[in-house]
């Protein structure tokens, strides 16, 4: 079969597939961005409907750029943007409303009704998650109540639920596979991560009949065969993960200790906390990195909101830049003199702060202040976030004086300007590998190691390369000072 692989990878802007060769080499790749809907402030929505085309029509440019047909595909992994959801007709198969994005923040009132009523350490008891509108359940709640009928119509069985891997392997499948796997229900506020199972406290508290529930399976299991008159052959999907879990495959963050940064639309970091459920007390989620072989590993996990979509303001809302990979050649001829502080709050503030209700905002601005700075301080709230991130993981996992070195990937890391100032505010080193398709590249091995073409763990391990390590040359008096100008300017915008 020659041991490719495809790794389909829906993201929050944009759909890609990718081909490896059996050397873990990318054959072949297409991609290609769909419409964000924003039908109210905070609102964030995707039509279902179009990202199945835009994955249908990457995966055909990828096998045609790779030379080869569906017939020569081992395998199938799927990865996804998590926590988005997607409701759908399980007769016709078509979505009973526009999926609402893990970005959107509608349920803000509602989680904090929860609050109210105590109900917000249950579900960390269980789920290792707060009670943040960015979580699926109660976007599943506000579809079952705003939706007509909806509530009745699943209580019958006639809808289904997913995130969108579910949604995509129904339709690759041809409604024949109605799966998820524990990855994504982990991160839906409705699976017990300790016990592994759907719980019915937690589907009672937010009203969903569990028969609207995919079954919850592996990491690495079989999800099912394509129709084949989708690619023109019956191709095995044997590999699933959210994204930001892939990515930690991907990064071959296997040991626990090793931590991962994934700088996308937001950025996540991921620190392998093995076999141990760590109960964080400094505000970040416990959470499954990946189920293998009837075996869990958890993870403690960061989530920041804006990273990458802070590049897509400058360019699409401001217009100050044309392409995002100018924003850090803008950067470094920005105004050494001023310090500009943007907190991109646009959607509120996830870890460790979680405060749906706080807005973006700038700080420092002078009548100097130009596109230059405003670059500048965009890259730099990634980084300022990121090292909030890793304060609040030292806290909570002691990791016995051993220095932080940092695996990171996503579209940004492209940026050497962003990563040296990460380097330098994190006061640790940052290693970017060769492969940066960390995400496919997890999936990918997933499925591949299943389809038994490709290495089991520790081989894929050792195959794990660095393209360049970024080392801290910024001074101790520089650094600390520019983050007390961050911690005041975050002050500044909690709600």
């Amino acid at each position: 079969m020659g041991g490719y692989i495809l790794a389909i990878d829906q993201g929050t802007t944009s759909s890609r597939a990718i081909i490896f060769d059996g050397q873990q080499q990318i054959a072949g790749a297409g991609q290609k961005e769909f419409k964000q809907h924003f039908p109210k402030s905070g609102w964030v929505e995707h039509d279902p409907e179009e990202i199945w085309q835009t994955v249908l029509s990457t995966v055909e440019e990828a096998i045609a750029k790779a030379g080869i047909t569906a017939a020569d595909l081992s395998a199938i992994g799927i990865t996804n943007q998590r926590e988005t959801v997607v409701v759908w007709d399980r007769q016709t198969g078509y979505p009973i409303h526009n999926a609402i994005v893990w970005q959107d923040r509608r349920t803000a009132s509602y989680c904090e009704r929860l609050k109210k009523q105590g109900l917000e350490k249950i579900f960390t008891r269980k789920t290792g998650l707060l009670l943040d509108p960015y979580f699926s359940g109660t976007k599943l709640n506000w579809l079952l109540t705003n939706v007509d009928r909806a509530q009745a119509r699943a209580a019958k069985g006639e809808l289904c639920f997913g995130t969108i891997d579910t949604f995509l392997i129904w339709r690759l499948t041809g409604g024949k596979s109605f799966v998820t796997d524990a990855t994504n229900a982990s991160r839906t506020l409705l699976y017990n991560i300790s016990e592994n199972v759907w719980d019915d406290e937690l589907l009672k508290i937010l009203k969903v009949p569990r028969a609207m529930l995919p079954e919850v399976k592996d990491c690495a299991a079989d999800f099912g065969v394509t129709d084949p008159a989708i690619f023109g052959a019956a191709i095995p999907i044997l590999g699933v993960a959210g994204d930001q879990q892939a990515a930690t495959i991907g990064q071959a963050c296997f040991k626990p200790g090793m931590l991962k940064s994934t700088y996308g639309t937001g950025c996540f970091a991921l620190l392998n906390t093995g076999k141990d459920m760590v109960r964080s007390k400094n505000r970040l989620l416990t959470t499954i990195a990946y189920k293998l072989d009837g075996e869990t590993t958890y993870a403690l996990e960061g989530s920041i909101f804006v990273a990458g979509a802070a590049v897509q303001w400058l360019r699409d809302g401001l217009k100050v830049i044309k392409a995002a990979p100018d924003t850090g050649t803008l950067a470094a001829s920005a105004d050494p003199t001023q310090e500009v502080y943007l907190v991109p709050a646009f959607t509120g503030l996830g870890a460790p702060h979680w405060d749906p209700d706080a807005r973006g905002a700038i700080f420092g601005m002078t009548r100097n202040t130009g596109p230059a700075e405003f670059a500048r301080a965009a890259l730099e709230a990634v980084c300022y976030q990121t090292r909030d991130l890793l304060e609040a993981m030292h806290k909570d996992w002691r990791n016995d004086g051993k220095e932080t070195v940092l695996r990171v990937d996503g579209g940004m890391v492209a940026s050497d300007w962003t990563m040296q100032r990460l380097s330098d505010l994190l006061d640790a080193p940052v290693d970017r590998p060769v492969i940066l398709e960390t995400t496919a590249l997890g999936v990918a091995w997933l499925a591949g190691s299943r389809a038994g073409v490709w290495p089991k763990q520790e081989e894929f391990a050792k195959s794990w390369a660095r393209d360049y390590r970024f080392e801290p040359a910024m001074d101790d008096k520089t650094r600390k000072a520019k983050l007390k100008g961050w911690r005041n300017a975050v002050k500044h915008t909690l709600s």
